[in-house]
C-alpha cells in the first residue's frame, strides 16, 4: 500500500486513489469532532448495502458521531455556493468494505441546517435531516487559512478551548444531541485506529435500489487527541444503534479540503 506522512505527526497514511472525473463537488470540512464507539459487527451488518460488508478494526465494527462545519461547498471545481454552500453538519456513520478491499463509510443520518440542501440530497438518496445546529463556541480553526495542500491551518494557542455541536431536529419528538471536546493540540493522533476511522475516501449507499460508491479525495486529516467536554446524544440511538458508556476514540481536526468524483454502481452478483 502506498503511504504518505501526516501533516501534523510522523504517522503513515494510505494514499488516496485517483479521483474519477469529472469532479462533482469541491468542499471544505472544518472544526471536525469525531466520537466513536465499538459495536458488534452483527449490529452494523444489516445497514450495509448489497455487496458491502462492515469494515472491522480490532475485531469490532465502529459507529461514529461526527460534527463539522461545511464551508464553500460548490459544484464541480467552481466557487462555493453563497449561503447554501456553508452550513453545520452532524452525521452518524458506519464503516464499510467491498469484496475487493475498497473502504468507505455508510451514513445512517446526516443532519444539516440548510433546508434546500436537505431536500436536494434526500432526492439523491442521501439520508439528510433538517435540523437546527449550533457550533459552540466558534473555534479558531474554523477561519483558518488553508495550506496549499488543502488541509486547514492548525490554530495556535487553544489550550483548554472547547469545540462542539448542538443539534435539535424539528418536531416535538425530534432527536437531539449535544457534544463537545477539549482538543489537545500538542498531541497528534497517529495511532492505527485513528487512521482507520478517518482515512476514508468514499461512501457506500443505495440509489434507486442499486448499491453505489461515491469517491472523494482529500489530504490526510491533521488529527489530534481530545477529551470529552460534554456528551448527551440521541442521534446514534435514533439511527438504530445502541451504545453504552463514553466513546473509545475522541478526535479533533481543524479540517481538510475534499473533492467528490463520479459515482459508480457496485457489481453485486456472484
Amino acid at each position: 500500500m502506498a503511504l504518505t506522512g501526516n501533516l501534523s505527526a510522523p504517522a503513515m497514511w494510505p494514499l488516496p486513489p485517483a479521483l474519477p472525473k469529472p469532479v462533482f463537488s469541491d468542499q471544505r470540512w472544518l472544526d471536525a469532532v469525531f466520537l466513536h464507539w465499538r459495536i458488534p459487527t452483527a449490529t452494523a451488518a444489516p445497514f450495509m448495502p448489497e455487496g458491502v460488508e462492515p469494515d472491522v478494526f480490532d475485531g469490532s465494527s465502529w459507529v461514529g458521531l461526527i460534527g463539522f462545519r461545511m464551508e464553500q461547498a460548490g459544484l464541480g471545481t467552481g466557487p462555493g455556493i453563497p449561503y447554501l454552500g456553508s452550513f453545520n453538519e452532524v452525521n452518524v456513520r458506519l464503516y464499510s468494505r467491498e469484496r475487493d478491499g475498497t473502504r468507505g463509510v455508510v451514513f445512517l443520518s446526516l443532519d444539516a441546517d440548510r433546508l434546500p440542501v436537505v431536500m436536494a440530497t434526500r432526492a439523491a438518496g442521501i439520508p439528510y435531516v433538517w435540523s437546527r445546529i449550533r457550533q459552540w463556541p466558534p473555534f479558531p480553526g474554523g477561519n483558518a487559512r488553508q495550506h496549499a495542500t488543502g488541509a486547514a491551518a492548525i490554530p495556535r494557542s487553544t489550550d483548554k478551548a472547547t469545540v462542539g455541536y448542538s443539534v435539535r431536529r424539528f418536531g416535538a419528538a425530534g432527536a437531539r444531541s449535544h457534544f463537545g471536546v477539549i482538543p489537545d493540540l500538542h498531541t497528534a493522533a497517529a495511532d492505527p485506529l485513528s487512521i482507520f476511522l478517518t482515512a476514508r475516501y468514499g461512501m457506500h449507499g443505495r440509489f434507486h435500489g442499486r448499491s453505489i460508491y461515491v469517491p472523494n479525495t482529500h489530504h490526510e486529516w491533521p488529527l489530534f487527541g481530545a477529551k470529552v467536554h460534554r456528551l448527551s446524544d440521541g442521534l446514534v440511538g435514533a439511527a438504530g444503534i445502541s451504545v453504552n458508556g463514553p466513546p473509545e476514540s475522541v478526535l479533533y481536526s481543524p479540517g481538510v479540503r475534499t473533492r467528490f468524483g463520479r459515482p459508480r454502481v457496485l457489481e453485486t452478483n456472484g
